[in-house]
């Protein structure tokens, strides 16, 4: 693999245009939110652009994006299973990279089994596939607006006396 500002440049495009993922980002939101009892706001595809811009925005991030996104969408195992623990590592990887700094990251990294649970590809796709689809919703959906608890302070800072 050669990432190069043209490699990174041309993954930019090829997520941005990729409709599937808002699609994804919802289905996630309504699992989550069933499971925890709360209302996620659904998110536009015009937002998730808007996010993948973001992201490509910063150079460091948007080059481990792009190579982490390279890798899955090429990893191939025969029969998969023996390959399930790299795509499984690298989906995690990449929706956190997405996601940012921690609590976020962590998040994202648990988001991506339940999306990943609900993602397949299709049999002439490489394993690594469905793993990516997962990991950039994942990824998305926790950098993206629509979680009351995100929505404002943390009832948690303090000040100092000073």
């Amino acid at each position: 693999m050669d990432v190069t500002p043209s490699s990174v440049s041309a993954e930019h495009e090829r997520l941005r245009e990729n409709e599937r993922v808002p699609e994804h980002i919802n289905d996630v939101r309504v699992r989550l939110g069933d499971a925890f009892g709360v209302e996620v706001t659904p998110v536009s595809p015009a937002q998730y652009r808007r996010e993948v811009d973001a992201v490509f925005a910063d150079g460091d991030r948007a080059v481990n994006v792009a190579a982490l996104c390279g890798l899955l969408r090429s990893l191939d195992c025969h029969g998969d299973y023996p390959g399930f623990v790299v795509d499984e590592f690298l989906g995690r990887k990449l929706a956190a990279t997405i996601a940012g700094g921690e609590p976020f990251a962590l998040l994202a990294e648990a988001t991506f089994h339940v999306a990943d649970i609900h993602t397949h590809g299709g049999a002439d796709e490489a394993a690594g596939a469905d793993d990516l689809e997962a990991a950039l919703a994942a990824g998305f959906q926790t950098r993206l607006p629509g979680w009351e608890w995100t929505e404002g302070e943390s009832p948690f800072g303090v000040t100092g006396n000073g």
